[in-house]
């Protein structure tokens, strides 16, 4: 009787759990708003330079609508490499490696420009691209995405020497930029023993209007400062990805920090302003910074320092770190209350 039971009990339990409802299945992980791979388009404009049409290449990326985004982004790369290895390096098992990808999925319109001179940009001029004409393409690249996206102002970021044009820019254009990330900066060069270094090669710099680049050349942007703070995987995919549109690049930026620092006046910055600087950066010194950072008149500014980072904010072990701080900067809200 007992064992009856038992078998009547197994059958009841078994059509009980034929006939309850299936829990819903779950959605696949990439298909989560989180993982949404941003949409990527390639754009040209020009600007106008002594009477010469100059081309630029810039790259957009892009979640949903672009004209219902919470800012638009323009993100300005440096002295060594093309924008979309910077901003856009993919490698495998890193996740979030493109602080594009990063800045699209939080719902940002976000762009980057290749200088005069770099990547895709026009490259055969006689012109050593310095960083005044690097604030003119920030401007080109500007009217162009306010002209395709709307009038509103943008969201800057530079990079070493991408940091002084984007500062040059926001300095000669207040009007067009909401708020601006300076990262990995120089002022007037004080205490930078990579610049010390390397006005050691001015004469040369100043002799012509491109040097070489090569895979070893990457890999002394990470050993210069402090060897071991970015993954060897991640130092080659970022040579490949330089290497694959520029085997040299213009020495304008070159000249002007080794001869001619300071060429932005931070009293004349009048966006809110954030200085990122990574712990061990050899062209970035604390003392010069911390002057620049000083003679700021936006009362809403912020020093950031980043630590177990060199130079190479998005290429090192610590990449989370700085893209935290900026996504922070972009979505901080304005003041209510002024004084």
């Amino acid at each position: 009787m007992a064992k009856a039971r038992k078998k009547t009990a197994k059958k009841k339990g078994a059509a009980l759990r034929r006939t309850a409802p299936r829990k819903a299945a779950k959605k696949p992980a990439t298909k989560s708003a989180g993982l949404v791979k941003p949409k990527g388009t390639e754009h040209w404009t020009y600007k106008i330079d002594n009477g010469e049409k100059v081309k630029l290449y810039l790259f957009n990326k892009v979640v949903g609508d672009p004209k219902k985004t919470r800012g638009t982004v323009l993100l300005v790369h440096g002295s060594s490499m093309a924008s979309t290895p910077t901003f856009d390096l993919q490698v495998p098992g890193r996740s979030d490696s493109s602080i594009m990808d990063v800045l699209a999925r939080a719902g940002y319109d976000v762009w980057c420009v290749d200088m005069e001179g770099y990547g895709k940009s026009e490259k055969g001029r006689d012109n050593k691209a310095l960083i005044s004409q690097g604030a003119d393409d920030c401007l080109a690249a500007a009217t162009y995405i306010r002209k395709l996206r709307g009038s509103r102002k943008l969201l800057t970021y530079g990079i070493s020497s991408g940091a002084l044009r984007a500062a040059l820019f926001a300095q000669r254009n207040p009007d067009l930029v909401s708020r601006l990330a300076l990262d990995a900066m120089v002022w007037t060069g004080e205490g930078s023993p990579t610049l010390e270094q390397r006005a050691k090669r001015l004469d040369e710099f100043r002799a012509k209007n491109r040097r070489p680049i090569d895979r070893a050349f990457v890999h002394s942007i990470f050993n210069r400062d402090h060897p071991g703070s970015a993954d060897e995987a991640v130092i080659n995919a970022f040579a490949d990805a330089i290497l694959k549109l520029d085997d040299s690049v213009p020495t304008g930026t070159y000249v002007d920090m080794c001869a001619n620092l300071p060429v932005c006046d931070p009293e004349k910055i009048t966006a809110p302003t954030i200085i990122m600087r990574g712990q061990w950066d050899g062209i970035a010194s604390f003392e010069d910074l911390v002057k620049f950072f000083a003679k700021l008149p936006n009362p809403d500014k912020t020093f950031a320092v980043m630590p177990g980072i060199s130079h190479a904010s998005f290429q090192g072990k610590n990449y989370a770190i700085a893209h935290h701080m900026l996504l922070n900067w972009f979505a901080q809200p304005e003041p209510v209350y002024r004084g």
